[in-house]
């Protein structure tokens, strides 16, 4: 079983070459030069390595145990768990009032990529923690604050999303849990909720529940939901652990994959609860939450891809089988490795291709919202506005299918449970579906994001592509191989952004027919203009003869790939898109 190795390389080349990180202008960035940078991601290299990865499989196949109320985590989760805490890593990026470090979101992105590469499951405890901490230092109180956070952003205290009931899930104005108002200012909060990431384990002393409900006497439907702090421990005034709350596992749910994440079904009986933000809000309070939540869902798309990505190429080097169609390439043994099969290539190549330019758009993604938090950048909250379904729903699709496909080099093996193959197949696919599935975001990205403000964000990502063509065709051979299918890419973009303007307005099933294929078109152009600024990058890099002359010729290399044999498919979903809705809404419901 091949180990993992974090892509230190990689990473500080897209925060330095592409991002510019240290010379952004945003403060305190400036102080965050190459040799800090990679001191981080080389701890947190051998943190994912060393530690993480070798309980993956560990995970996968213990499980979570549900015993007495208590969900016991797989062997060896409560001692890697004290590690990350003790290394400060659960805080990286959180505020230093609380505890944290302060350190920008992209710098924490880059860190997070590593650790759910080597482990996924495990890494939700602290991911999830994370997303909870940054709803209420968002919208809760002071006095909240200063209860909560210090021990969330440690992670002696974890967190938790509750938004999911048995009969209702994106449709959430259908929830029943209720909330009470009490004399003292809390709540008493019951209901059941559903499908909850880390809702009980052993990992730390309190979990801090953000549950979404109403309250009672409220207005009807989405307009009545708020956001409430629910903890499973009740906290004193001193800030220790008091009586346990009205809150229980009811189920533990048996699922394809991420085994060591425990999936819990919570009920809430007259459980004590504080109201985050303003009554009926709670919407607003939870999607803080669940935006930083999808950025992270798409980050692990493609860091899954990439785990399993790493595993196909050693068992493509190692495996022999056949020989190479020009002639042995190991000629002094039985057979040549099929890493000398074309097809085998292509499969990897496909496969880097998309994970290295994933990574690019989720890092250039998360700075963003660097520029929008640290220095008010409004443009720059738009697009990532935009952007985000794209980063979560066509990042996990794709992320899924290049599982399959570094699964696929193992052939049988791949199918076969003690290889790992299987295992990246099983945990990735949980990312098309959960903090919205796929088909919701991509009915967000037509419906809603693209047209909204005027359609300006969508305007801006249009005129931005635009700007990066013309500053950059001066050079004859980096036009052909990346300006020109970048420049007939982006007019696939617009053909597409024109039909929804022009189809919605008449019919708008035709228009939310295409509502997925827009979001795989706009996702494949955003790669595409990575993959042409990463190429410019490198080309500069070895003209100047300055770094690693391999690593950027492989840069060049490999965005050649995405965009002679990936960048293409903008044509296919424009074809399907402007098809309209037709076929998709032509039969009868009896007819299925």
């Amino acid at each position: 079983m091949a180990n993992y190795t974090a892509p230190v390389k990689d990473l500080q080349f897209l925060l330095h070459d592409i991002l510019e990180m240290s010379v952004s202008g945003m403060d305190g960035f400036d102080e965050l030069d190459r040799d800090f940078t990679g001191a981080v991601l080389e701890e947190a290299g051998k943190v994912a390595s060393g530690v993480l990865a070798p309980l993956n499989a560990v995970g996968d196949v213990e499980g979570c145990v549900l015993e007495n109320g208590v969900v016991r985590t797989p062997k060896g989760f409560k001692a890697a768990f004290a590690t990350m805490r003790d290394g400060g890593w659960t805080g990286l990026d959180c505020d230093p009032e609380y505890g944290g470090q302060g350190m920008p979101y992209v710098l924490a992105s880059a860190v997070g990529e590593m650790f759910v590469s080597a482990n996924m499951a495990f890494n939700m405890y602290q991911g999830l923690t994370h997303g909870a901490y940054s709803a209420i230092h968002a919208h809760a109180s002071e006095a909240l604050k200063a209860k909560f956070l210090p021990k969330m952003v440690s992670c002696e205290w974890t967190g938790t999303m509750n938004l999911t009931e048995p009969h209702c899930g994106t449709d959430l104005g259908l929830m029943r849990t209720k909330a009470e108002p009490q004399a003292d200012g809390s709540y008493k909060i019951t209901g059941t909720k559903i499908f909850i990431s880390a809702g009980e384990h052993d990992l730390s002393e309190n979990i801090i529940h953000l549950v979404l409900a109403k309250i009672v006497g409220g207005p009807e439907g989405i307009k009545g939901v708020s956001l409430f702090i629910v903890p499973k421990f009740n906290v004193n005034d001193d800030g220790s652990l008091g009586s346990r709350n009205g809150v229980a596992i009811g189920k533990l749910e048996e699922k394809m994959g991420i085994h060591g994440n425990s999936t819990c079904v919570m009920n809430f009986e007259g459980a004590t609860g504080y109201l985050v933000g303003e009554a009926h809000k709670g919407m607003r309070a939870m999607f803080t939450m669940m935006n930083e939540a999808r950025l992270g869902v798409g980050l692990q798309g493609y860091a899954q891809a990439e785990a399993a990505y790493q595993h196909a190429v050693a068992y493509a080097k190692d495996r022999l089988q056949g020989r190479a169609v020009t002639g042995a390439a190991n000629p002094k043994g039985p057979a040549d490795p099929i890493i000398v099969h074309p097809d085998i290539r292509r499969s990897l190549m496909d496969q880097k291709s998309f994970v290295e330019g994933a990574r690019a758009l989720t890092l250039w993604g998360a700075m963003q919202i660097d520029r929008a938090h640290k220095a008010g950048d409004a443009q720059a909250d738009a697009m990532i506005s935009l952007l985000t379904p794209v980063i979560k729903g066509f990042q996990t699709d794709k992320g899924f299918e290049m599982c399959v496909a570094a699964q696929q080099v193992f052939g049988g093996h791949g199918y076969i449970e003690e290889t790992g193959a299987s295992q990246f197949v099983r945990d990735a696919r949980i990312a098309m579906i959960y903090e919205g599935a796929n088909g919701v975001q991509a009915l967000d990205l037509v419906g809603r994001k693209i047209g909204q403000d005027g359609g300006k964000a969508m305007m801006a990502l249009i005129d931005m592509l635009k700007t990066f063509i013309k500053e950059n065709e001066g050079d004859a051979e980096f036009k052909a191989q990346f300006l020109d299918p970048l420049k007939e890419a982006s007019k696939g973009l617009q053909g597409a952004a024109m039909y929804f303007v022009q189809a919605g307005m008449k019919n708008p099933n035709d228009a939310l027919a295409g509502s997925t294929d827009f979001l795989h078109l706009l996702g494949h152009v955003c790669l595409g203009y990575m993959w042409a600024r990463m190429a410019k990058s490198a080309r500069a890099a070895l003209a100047e003869g300055r770094g690693d002359a391999s690593f950027y010729q492989a840069k060049i290399v490999t965005g050649r790939h995405y965009m002679t044999r990936q960048l293409p498919a903008v044509a296919m979903h424009l074809a399907r898109i402007t098809a309209g809705g037709e076929t998709v809404m032509g039969l009868t419901e009896d007819q299925f």
